[in-house]
C-alpha cells in the first residue's frame, strides 16, 4: 500500500490520499504541517571576523589572479609567436595562451562563486512575481533591490574585492582583442581588393569547370557563376576566385537601367557584377528574376541588378562592383577590364590605424 503526500505552503494543511486497491483512494482526515524554512546556521565568516577577512583575501587574490592571467596571455601571444610550418611554435603558442585564459577566466568564477558561499548574505527568502511591471512603485521597488542587492553583497563596502573584480572584468577581454587584431591582413586591404585576375581580354568562364560562356548560349533570366579563364592555374587559386567571382545574368534590354557612363559595360542585356557582398564579404548568389534582385543570404542585403545593382535594403553600404564586358570575335564573353573599384565588404576602404 503506498502513500502520497503532497506539499504546500507553510502553515497550510494536506490532505493524505490512501490507496486501498487499484482505482480506488480514500481521504483520511489526518493534516500534516508545512514544516516551512529549517533554523538558520551561521557561517563561520559570520561570526568569525578573523575569518571573515581571510575570505575576503581569498576572494581578492583570486580577481588578481584573473588579471594576471590575461596579461599573461597577451604576453605569451606576443612573445611565442606561430611560426609558418612550425608545429611546436603552434604548440608552444596554443598552451601558453590557452593557460593564461584559463586563470583569467577561472579566477574570476572562482571568486565570483567563493564570495557568494562566504560573504554574501546567505538568508533564504521568497519571492513574489508581479504581473504588472513599469509603475512609479515599481520603479522604486527595483531601486529598493538593488540597494538591498548591495547590503547582502556588500560590494560597497569591500572595496578591495569591488575594485580586484573591476580590474579582472575589465582586463580579461585584452587576450580576445590581441588575437582577433593579429587576424587583419597583413598588407593594405583597399589595394589587395581594387586588382583582380580580370583584365582585358580575359574570357568569362564557368564556375567550376571553367568552360567559356558564349552570348548566345545566356538567356533571359538565366543566371552564370563566372570565374576569369585560368584562374586554376594560379598558385593561389582560392584567394584569387573569392575575390574575382562574378554573377553574370541577362535581363530584357527594355528593364535595364543602366548609368550613362557604363552604357557600354553590358552585352545586350548581360550584365555581370561581383558576388561579393559589400557588406562583409558572403558570396550573393540567390536571384529573383522577377524582381531583378540579388539577396545575400548572410545579412539580407538586397540589391537592384536592373538599376546598376544598388541597395534596396540591408545594411549593405555600396553598390556590388561591376565588371565590363564585351563579346569577342568567337562569340564568347570576354572582359574589357578589370573592376574599377575594390570588391567586398566597405569597411576595407577605411584608412588603417
Amino acid at each position: 500500500m503506498a502513500q502520497h503526500d503532497d506539499a504546500s505552503t507553510p502553515g497550510s494543511s494536506i490532505e493524505r490520499h490512501t490507496e486501498s486497491s487499484p482505482g480506488t483512494a480514500v481521504v483520511t482526515a489526518d493534516a500534516a504541517q508545512n514544516p516551512g524554512f529549517p533554523p538558520h546556521e551561521p557561517r563561520v565568516t559570520d561570526v568569525d571576523p578573523k575569518a571573515d577577512k581571510k575570505a575576503e583575501r581569498q576572494v581578492t587574490t583570486l580577481f588578481f589572479l584573473s588579471l594576471v592571467g590575461s596579461i599573461f596571455a597577451v604576453a605569451a601571444y606576443i612573445a611565442f609567436p606561430i611560426v609558418p610550418g612550425d608545429l611546436g611554435s603552434v604548440r608552444l603558442n596554443t598552451a601558453l595562451v590557452g593557460t593564461g585564459i584559463a586563470l583569467a577566466l577561472l579566477g574570476i568564477g572562482f571568486g565570483t562563486v567563493h564570495w557568494a558561499k562566504a560573504l554574501m548574505r546567505d538568508t533564504e527568502l521568497v519571492e513574489q512575481r508581479h504581473p504588472t511591471r513599469g509603475t512609479e512603485e515599481t520603479r522604486a521597488k527595483a531601486v529598493e533591490v538593488f540597494t538591498l542587492g548591495n547590503q547582502e553583497s556588500g560590494i560597497g563596502r569591500r572595496a578591495l574585492i569591488r575594485n580586484s573584480l573591476i580590474g579582472a572584468a575589465a582586463v580579461a577581454p585584452l587576450p580576445a582583442v590581441a588575437l582577433f587584431r593579429d587576424l587583419a591582413p597583413a598588407e593594405d586591404p583597399n589595394a589587395l581588393l581594387k586588382h583582380t585576375l580580370w583584365e582585358e581580354g580575359v574570357r568569362l568562364t564557368r564556375d567550376p569547370d571553367g568552360s567559356p560562356i558564349r552570348a548566345a548560349d545566356v538567356t533571359i533570366g538565366s543566371v552564370f557563376h563566372v570565374i576569369p579563364e585560368g584562374i586554376r592555374e594560379e598558385e593561389e587559386y582560392l584567394e584569387e576566385k573569392a575575390k574575382a567571382a562574378v554573377l553574370l545574368v541577362r535581363l530584357n534590354p527594355g528593364d535595364l537601367n543602366e548609368l550613362p557612363e557604363r552604357a557600354s559595360w553590358s552585352y545586350d542585356g548581360i550584365v555581370a557584377y561581383s558576388k561579393i557582398c559589400t557588406h562583409v564579404g558572403c558570396p550573393v548568389a540567390l536571384y529573383e528574376q522577377r524582381t531583378h534582385h540579388l539577396l545575400c543570404p548572410c545579412h539580407q542585403s538586397e540589391f537592384d541588378i536592373a538599376n546598376h545593382a544598388a541597395v534596396i535594403f540591408g545594411p549593405a553600404a555600396r553598390p556590388l562592383p561591376q565588371l565590363p564586358i564585351a563579346v569577342d570575335d568567337e562569340g564568347y564573353l570576354i572582359a574589357q577590364s578589370d573592376f574599377t573599384e575594390p570588391v567586398g565588404p566597405s569597411f576595407w576602404e577605411r584608412e588603417r590605424a
